[in-house]
């Protein structure tokens, strides 16, 4: 990975930089700004053809529109893009990759840019940033060497506006880049005594490279004890790589708590791990805690050669110090690259399965 990495920098490149938005829908070279119809059309009506006339899409209820569709070789570097907090988890966004029909990319806007309450919180890491007031951003590499399709789907009953920018650029992708895959879940509530997958049905060569969980949580106490396991290629019944407990894999401890006097929970963001989002009851119709978290494996990347699935358990504490199985509101976005342009996946994010309540 170079993500983070500035060695080379100076290196000038045999690449061609382009960029696509609702002002330069195909990316072509001098095409921007030519629009003469778009949302900002009555606004720059005085100003004529060059101001600001398109700078974001409209999508109709049930609509999927193609955001991006590069011919390639080339590589998909940042992606921008805002739209209004409630519809975080109304749009899903899929990547397709070398004219595969099956995304490799799948999931909730808001829960692929680590925001999946819907509400703002700062996220300050290497891949993903989230600024002031839902401001997305993206810097997973996405290499592709005939083809990338980039969609959004809204499957809310009302219209939304979208704006968004994509980079890339157009060259030789070097032997051995893998692609860029997501796999979304939600367990609402997750059955008791039963572990939350994180990602399953995927064979590698390939490496794990980014957790996101949105955890809502459904009882009073502690909920983070579960452990985050990996299991590798020819793991069966017991993984390979088994964590001690869900704040220790994100890189707290002791349960995020620096006390009642210091605040209880506190909110981090570090470049490869944090947990920016804490949402506390506010005593009237907000009852349940709802926390966001992300660990991103770049410097320590979980490789593997023939398959790999995860999971998470869900565990409290019950009198007596012993371990109490949990049933909450779980959702995670986990990143990884594989050689295949598309895995198995679970089925497509839906309304009901999306929508935050």
């Amino acid at each position: 990975m170079t993500l983070g990495n500035l060695a080379g920098i100076s290196a000038v490149a045999d690449v061609q930089t382009r960029s696509i938005s609702a002002e330069n829908p195909t990316g072509e070279p001098g095409q921007g700004g030519r629009r003469t119809e778009g949302t900002g059309a009555n606004a720059a009506r005085d100003l004529g053809l060059g101001w600001k006339v398109s700078p974001s899409i409209e999508i109709a209820a049930g609509e999927t529109v193609t955001l991006a569709d590069i011919a390639g070789p080339g590589c998909v570097t940042h992606i921008w893009l805002t739209t209004h907090s409630d519809n975080w988890r109304r749009l899903v966004l899929r990547g397709h990759w070398d004219g595969d029909e099956a995304p490799a990319v799948e999931a909730p806007v808001g829960d692929f840019f680590c925001s999946g309450w819907g509400r703002f919180a700062q996220v300050n890491s290497l891949p993903v940033a989230v600024n002031p007031n839902g401001g997305f951003n993206c810097y997973w590499e996405m290499p592709f060497r005939s083809q990338a399709h980039l969609t959004l789907e809204n499957t809310h009953n009302e219209a939304v506006v979208v704006y968004f920018q994509i980079d890339y650029w157009l060259g030789a992708v070097a032997e051995g880049s893998a692609y860029l895959h997501t796999q979304w879940r939600r367990s609402n509530p997750l059955p008791s005594k039963t572990v939350h997958t994180l990602l399953d049905g995927v064979e590698g060569p390939g490496h794990y490279v980014g957790t996101y969980l949105a955890w809502g949580v459904n009882s009073t106490g502690w909920w983070g004890e579960g452990e985050v396991k990996f299991y590798l290629d020819d793991d069966e019944e017991f993984p390979t790589i088994c964590g001690t407990g869900t704040e220790d894999y994100f890189g707290g401890a002791w349960n995020f708590d620096l006390g009642p006097d210091r605040g209880g929970y506190a909110e981090f963001s570090t470049p490869y791990l944090g947990m920016p989002q804490v949402i506390r009851p506010d005593g009237q119709y907000q009852s349940q805690q709802r926390f966001g978290m992300y660990r991103f494996h770049l410097p320590d990347p979980i490789r593997f050669r023939t398959k790999l699935r995860a999971d998470v358990q869900a565990l409290g504490w019950r009198s007596g110090g012993r371990y109490l199985p949990l049933q909450d509101d779980i959702a995670s976005t986990a990143f990884f690259y594989s050689t295949a342009t598309s895995t198995s996946r679970p089925e497509a994010p839906t309304h009901d399965v999306m929508e935050i309540c």
